[in-house]
């Protein structure tokens, strides 16, 4: 029985470290060629530029300008609150937002396509495999909250 309960104890401890060292681990992200980066198979991420059904977002309308789209791409990330800018450019905004209870990260990137009008938007957790859905409930709450302003 003891043994049983070491084991189990030691599972637990193992996982509760993976997963802070996946939440510790701040991925390369950005824009190359209009694109923002590729999404990865779990489904623990959404995306405005994949062509998997189940992982695809729309792409948000731009704003009258860059400036008045980013303006209010920032006010609607600090309205859905936990958010951290780690970048932000005239076309580009990566802003890390962190789960209240667990303090799980996730990467959330938006990208200004002045040529098409549209925002372009990448939202990915960094840690475990499954988010049960938070990255699309927060494109959703964004995309309400963005398009109010």
């Amino acid at each position: 029985m003891n043994t049983i309960l070491i084991i189990i104890a030691i599972f637990i401890v193992f996982n509760f470290g993976r997963i802070y060292y996946q939440n510790s681990q701040a991925p390369t992200l950005g824009v190359t060629d209009g694109q923002l980066s590729a999404i990865d198979k779990k489904p623990n991420n959404v995306s405005s530029q994949t062509d998997v059904p189940e992982k695809h977002v729309a792409p948000l309308a731009m704003k009258s300008t860059a400036t008045a789209t980013m303006q209010a791409l920032v006010a609607a990330s600090a309205q859905y609150g936990n958010a951290s800018i780690i970048e932000q450019t005239d076309h580009y905004l990566y802003v890390v937002f962190t789960t209240a209870l667990m303090k799980y990260r996730d990467d959330v990137e938006f990208y200004i396509d002045e040529a098409n009008k549209e925002v372009h938007f990448r939202s990915a957790s960094r840690a475990g495999y499954s988010d049960m859905g938070l990255n699309r409930e927060r494109y959703n709450k964004i995309a309400e909250l963005y398009q109010a302003l």
